[in-house]
């Protein structure tokens, strides 16, 4: 069937997802590609020391990024949009949203991005032996016990703004499991949200003069492929004021954008694993077993199908480095020979290639803000050498190249201390736009084969279609990888780089050198002010 008849006839599936900066909207045709697309810029705010965003920013963002859908798909097709066969909804992980018994918001949406509740995620890593980042919903939640805020004895609802999405297009308080790994630890054999943890929270909060049954305020949790409501008429209404869309549509479980990024990369099989590189850094990792103890390093979130998941998170990545090579764009126009900037980045990437393997000894950290894995609580981006090291442009970039996926390497390396096995990565970001460059750097670093894939660049929101589409499927059957395998990826073309022992080697020798002198990045923290 043709474009144009499929989304007429409303066969199409739609995935939109709230990023950071933008808001996306992608729909789906019958062979799973893109064939019309939405957006909507955003940013969050600043409020009284929260990072947020209005439900009324929420509501245009949404709104606004439909409606531009909608315009795409009439200028290419002349079809205006009334249905789909399946609608998925993500968002940003973690967060903050409670709501009273009348749907009242109670608190200023928290997102990710907030970093208040240390206090709360030390003390609730400390009780359960499971890492909670501050970032977490519960996190956040116990924070607010101890900050003694009003808001928290009137709680009825916490949900992510995936779920709030959902709760507003359906009416009900559902959650993907992945998204829901980031509000509050799941048990791997219920699929559900730890009981044990909850009860002991639940003892903790007494404690603090706060009662409450942790569970009955939290979504239900859902897993791919489990229908997760379908839209209302008011939902219906909200999605698209025109009136054109009508209700009925079934959703999938609403889920996290990190999860959306794995299965975008076909990252989602046990032993398989993403990469994403860019101003901040991130690796996440299917594993074939829990843990044997806790790592606060280390976070542990469920894939959408629910296999247990570390990710190891950089602060910073790209951004020293960046820094260094628009340097050298402004000495390219000083002396008359300005270049766009991927063949800035290209003649620099590729040069970087043909330094030491070890860097001669150079070491950069490009600490734009503080990391976990190093006990870094700032950023003082820092270069490194001894006078009796050579400097030249090749060892120089390769090292702010390398210094990008420290953290990550090191984060690899306690897995490894946990026997964790992991065949392949799927890498995407900005570091590997340099064809093959950053791609070599992070398989040598890992030790482990990285493949970038055409369609890396789809984003989230294909990989909320996806699994919508996978809602749908007509073969009940199927496993999720099973699924993004054979009728997805089967088609998809990447390329593959595999580890260079001797690139290998040269890196652990620069790691050696880095961990070495993180006492003067640590000093340079304290007494650089």
């Amino acid at each position: 069937m043709d474009v144009k008849h499929y989304i007429a006839e409303g066969k199409a599936v739609l995935g939109m997802e709230l990023g950071s900066t933008r808001i996306k909207a992608v729909l789906i045709g019958e062979d799973h590609a893109p064939v019309a697309a939405g957006s909507y810029a955003w940013e969050n705010r600043l409020e009284e020391g929260i990072w947020t965003y209005f439900l009324n920013d929420i509501h245009e963002g949404v709104q606004a990024c439909y409606r531009n859908l909608a315009e795409d798909v009439k200028q290419q097709y002349g079809v205006e949009l009334a249905g789909f066969s399946a609608i998925g909804i993500s968002a940003m992980m973690h967060g903050y949203l409670p709501f009273d018994e009348d749907g009242k918001l109670l608190s200023r949406f928290r997102t990710w991005r907030n970093r208040n509740a240390a206090e709360a995620a030390a003390e609730l890593s400390e009780l359960f032996q499971f890492n909670i980042p501050d970032r977490w919903s519960v996190a956040q939640l116990y924070q607010s016990m101890l900050d003694g805020e009003e808001h928290v004895k009137n709680i009825s609802f916490l949900t992510t703004l995936a779920g709030y999405i959902q709760w507003l297009l359906t009416g009900k308080k559902v959650i993907g499991i992945g998204d829901a790994s980031g509000m509050f630890p799941i048990d791997p054999e219920t699929m559900d949200f730890d009981k044990h943890m909850a009860k002991q929270f639940e003892e903790a909060a007494a404690k603090k003069g706060y009662s409450l049954d942790l569970c009955s305020i939290l979504p239900a949790v859902l897993t791919a492929g489990q229908n997760a409501g379908v839209l209302t008429e008011e939902g219906a209404a909200f999605l698209d004021p025109s009136g054109k869309l009508k209700a009925g549509i079934p959703l999938c479980p609403p889920e996290g954008d990190a999860l959306t990024g794995m299965v975008a990369t076909n990252s989602v099989a046990q032993r398989t694993g993403n990469v994403s590189a860019g101003t901040s850094g991130f690796l996440v990792a299917v594993m074939e077993h829990s843990l044997s103890r806790m790592y606060r390093e280390i976070e542990i979130i469920q894939t959408p199908d629910g296999s247990v998941v570390g990710m190891i998170h950089a602060n910073t990545c790209t951004s020293d480095l960046d820094a260094w090579v628009n340097l050298f764009g402004e000495f390219a126009r000083l002396s008359g020979h300005e270049m766009k900037p991927d063949k800035l980045y290209g003649l620099l990437y590729r040069n970087a290639l043909t330094g030491n393997k070890d860097c001669g000894g150079l070491v950069s950290y490009g600490y734009y803000a503080g990391e976990f894995l190093t006990s870094v609580p700032e950023g003082r981006p820092l270069f490194v050498r001894k006078p009796t090291d050579g400097l030249n442009l090749a060892d120089f970039m390769r090292a702010h190249l390398y210094s990008a996926v420290a953290i990550i390497r090191m984060g690899i390396d306690l897995m490894k201390e946990e026997d964790v096995q992991i065949d392949c990565l799927t890498a995407h970001g900005g570091l590997f736009k340099t064809k093959g460059v950053g791609q070599q750097i992070l398989a040598d670093a890992l030790g482990i084969p990285v493949t970038v894939m055409e369609t890396a660049g789809e984003g989230g929101a294909w990989g909320i279609a996806l699994l919508a589409a996978y809602m749908v499927r007509e073969e009940k059957a199927q496993t999720l990888p099973e699924y993004l395998d054979k009728a997805v990826f089967s088609r998809q073309n990447g390329e593959t780089l595999s580890p260079i022992p001797e690139n290998k080697e040269g890196y652990d020798r620069f790691l050696v050198n880095y961990k070495a002198g993180l006492e003067a990045e640590r000093a340079a923290v304290r007494d650089l002010k």
